[in-house]
């Protein structure tokens, strides 16, 4: 995957999600639209940034070569990757929505359990259709 692709594929997921994350929170949690579409667009740019900085940093860290990497370090990276974007944005989500930590650490509960949820699913889609293939650079795939 070249970077156009790279970005290709950050920017769908993230709109994706947004299309399914905003709404549902709407109607679940009762959050009035306007607010929860800004801190959705605020959190899924906060996370392309973090994830690009986040990488770079733990590829230093724990070594370039990521074939090598076993399961201990990718869990590693996964926990510290989710720890390090709940540090940041919880205490700016219940600030921003005017809501108690409480109802912060709920909101980000659901967003998390969402999001890995959806990753597996939106990968394992985009692997098998291949859509920038498919529509923008019309390579064969595989």
């Amino acid at each position: 995957m070249n970077t156009i692709e790279r970005i290709y594929q950050a920017i769908l997921f993230e709109v994706l999600a947004l299309m399914i994350v905003v709404p549902t929170t709407v109607l679940i949690a009762g959050y009035e639209t306007d607010k929860m579409a800004i801190a959705g667009i605020a959190l899924s740019i906060f996370a392309m940034f973090w994830n690009y900085i986040y990488n770079i940093v733990f590829d230093k860290l724990a070594g370039y070569n990521r074939v090598e990497r076993g399961l201990t370090i990718r869990i590693i990276h996964a926990i510290a990757f989710e720890f390090g974007m709940i540090l940041i944005t919880l205490p700016v989500l219940a600030w921003y929505l005017n809501i108690t930590w409480l109802e912060a650490t709920f909101l980000e509960a659901g967003f998390l359990v969402f999001i890995l949820i959806y990753t597996f699913i939106f990968n394992w889609l985009y692997d098998r259709y291949q859509p920038y293939k498919r529509w923008i650079s019309h390579e064969q795939y595989s």
